[in-house]
């Protein structure tokens, strides 16, 4: 049936058929931030409310013609995708009468939108082969980190502690200012007073810049290896 090949991102019909779906992801989540708006009036919540229902009807019709056309149903069904695109249309089933609690859970619900955008995104599809490209890598660095966070916390708890005593009551309060200064926001909240206290952190920002430099680097030699497989790939696609 020619009319699948709406998901063939390799067909033009497909092409635009992504073009849309993103539309109708970004347009839903711009109706969403809209609604938030304290001085709109009941009027046009009902219009956006509407305008979001046939959206999800949209991306519905597109979740049951996905499941339809798959030869392994049920691994469609409960792979990554399709659970993404089950919980996209769950609000279609969600009653407005629901009690304050759930209707905050339908309002994070309905932000799954935007996970459905790694379907539809060349970019983000590459960004997801970087990823598992360098996991191993980025595994190991997060290991390094987390146990730099906690010799970074471990030690301003040490030299602080007898001088803040309020400020830095345990190791737990030293991660806080440790994630501050590692990711070198420096919120400033929590600080440092003494001499070796300051010293420590001038040793700790060091390291908080390889912290956040070292990832980008791993993921940006990543991300240039799956850009490469992806040329690979197409010029294989174009001779066959």
């Amino acid at each position: 049936m020619k009319f699948l090949n709406i998901f063939d991102p390799k067909k033009k019909t497909g092409k635009l058929f992504e073009g849309f779906i993103l539309f109708l992801i970004i347009f839903s989540i711009i109706l969403m931030s809209i609604e938030t708006f304290p001085s709109i009036s009941e009027t046009h919540k009902q219009l956006l409310g509407r305008l979001e229902h046939y959206i999800l009807i949209i991306f519905g019709l597109e979740y049951l013609i996905r499941i339809a056309r798959s030869e392994k149903k049920l691994r469609y069904i409960f792979s990554f995708s399709g659970l993404i695109d089950a919980l996209v249309i769950a609000p279609l089933f969600l009653t407005s009468g629901a009690d304050l609690r759930i209707l905050r859970g339908y309002r994070l619900l309905r932000l799954v939108q935007i996970l459905k955008l790694a379907k539809y995104s060349s970019a983000i599809r590459r960004f997801q082969v970087a990823l598992s490209i360098a996991k191993e890598e980025i595994l190991v660095f997060l290991f390094f980190a987390f146990f730099i966070l906690f010799v970074a916390a471990y030690g301003i708890f040490h030299f602080e502690n007898s001088a803040q005593p309020k400020v830095f009551s345990s190791i737990l309060d030293g991660l806080w200012w440790a994630v501050a200064t590692l990711t070198t926001v420096g919120y400033g909240d929590v600080y440092p007073i003494t001499a070796a206290g300051k010293i420590f952190t001038g040793l700790i920002l060091v390291v908080g810049l390889g912290v956040v430099a070292v990832p980008t680097g791993l993921i940006a030699s990543a991300i240039t290896k799956a850009r490469a497989l992806e040329t690979d790939n197409q010029r294989l696609s174009k001779k066959t």
